[in-house]
């Protein structure tokens, strides 16, 4: 009989799971950091395959294609999270666009992440516009990594937003530097 290991229990109970379900699931906004560095406080009123709706106060319904968000969080959090992001002003002027072919995204490996969150590394998210956040790993699924930055303020980082990861040390944990 094979027993189950710790890290594959953790992948069969969260890896299917989506923070866009869990902001679905939840009646107040959520603030969506979107590509073009624009900020949006909206409920989510559907979630499909490759787009998300929104829905902000007083304002027409917008769609939007997943790939354009590059990390959310509740309402409530908003202003510690803006209060806590950083901006790498050389990745920021090299103007990325969204990563929309999954064979160029920026890949961190599943076993990588997983003793990462055990032993509570503090890891640098460099995300495509600049954004660098700075936090351990407290949950991640296939779609998303929530980050628990400084004070315990949860934000959600879409995996294909990320550019770069690294830890204090200046080590890589990207799947291109892990081999």
């Amino acid at each position: 009989m094979t027993s189950v290991t710790p890290f594959k229990k953790y992948l069969m109970d969260n890896y299917e799971k989506s923070a866009f379900d869990s902001a679905l699931n939840d009646t107040s906004p959520w603030v969506y950091h979107l590509h073009g560095r624009r900020i949006v406080s909206a409920r989510l009123t559907r979630n499909s395959t490759y787009e998300i709706v929104l829905a902000a106060d007083g304002q027409a319904e917008e769609e939007i294609p997943k790939t354009d968000v590059k990390l959310l969080c509740p309402v409530s959090h908003s202003e510690a999270v803006a209060g806590l992001i950083k901006v790498d002003q050389k990745v920021r002027a090299r103007e990325l666009d969204p990563i929309i072919s999954l064979k160029e995204r920026h890949h961190i490996k599943n076993k990588t992440l997983f003793p990462l969150m055990e032993e509570r590394t503090v890891l640098f998210f460099t995300l495509l516009e600049g954004e660098v956040i700075r936090g351990l790993v407290t949950d991640f699924s296939r779609y998303d990594l929530t980050i628990s930055l400084k004070g315990g303020v949860t934000v959600v980082v879409m995996r294909h937003a990320v550019l770069d990861v690294r830890d204090k040390k200046g080590r890589c944990y990207l799947k291109a530097c892990i081999k």
